[in-house]
């Protein structure tokens, strides 16, 4: 005699068994997270040396304006500083930063890649492999990403939680969520 149970629900859903596909040959090689640090450091170092000649040219100017006061026992007068070294740094940081960012939009646009990235050998694309629009690159890696360090306290716990997302399984950190990017090896 035929139960209910031994018979199929014909108006259940269709059954199959589905496996993600995970072609690395397709995605790529994540890039370890040394390697990820080491671009990001790069990144920094590569703006820090363009911001030096401004801050030379600053500080230059604050010195001699202070040692300039030693000497008469006041206070500096500011409106006495030095202003051709203050201009000079200021233009030659300004040359150097929009060598920085010139070089940075270019690899961007090109490869994917920050300065720091290109010279580790890793990018960015999407997490399906395919490469990155520049749209979702700027808007929603970078700039939505940006927009909680406008807020005070959260700002600061977001720019500590973000990064240390990369010790998860995906090696991927926040802002890499929010534009369902990874970053592989180049």
């Amino acid at each position: 005699m035929n139960t209910p149970s031994d018979q199929a629900n014909r108006y259940a859903a269709p059954q199959a068994q589905v496996e993600d596909i995970n072609d690395d040959a397709e995605i790529g090689q994540l890039a370890g997270r040394g390697e990820r640090l080491g671009a990001y450091l790069l990144d920094i170092l590569f703006w820090g040396i363009a911001f030096i000649p401004f801050f030379l040219g600053i500080g230059w100017s604050l010195f001699l304006a202070f040692m300039a006061a030693s000497k008469t026992g006041q206070s500096p007068d500011f409106n006495s500083m030095d202003m051709t070294r203050l201009m000079v740094g200021a233009s030659i940081g300004a040359i150097a930063t929009l060598v920085v960012l010139i070089v940075n939009i270019y690899f961007v646009v090109k490869n994917r890649q920050t300065i720091g990235k290109k010279l580790i050998g890793i990018k960015v694309t999407r997490s399906d492999g395919s490469q990155i629009s520049i749209a979702r690159l700027f808007w929603l890696r970078n700039f939505v990403s940006g927009l909680p360090g406008a807020i005070p306290f959260l700002g600061k716990l977001y720019s500590l939680v973000d990064p240390l997302f990369i010790f998860g399984e995906q090696r991927r950190c926040i802002h890499d969520h929010i534009a369902d990017t990874i970053v592989v090896k180049a």
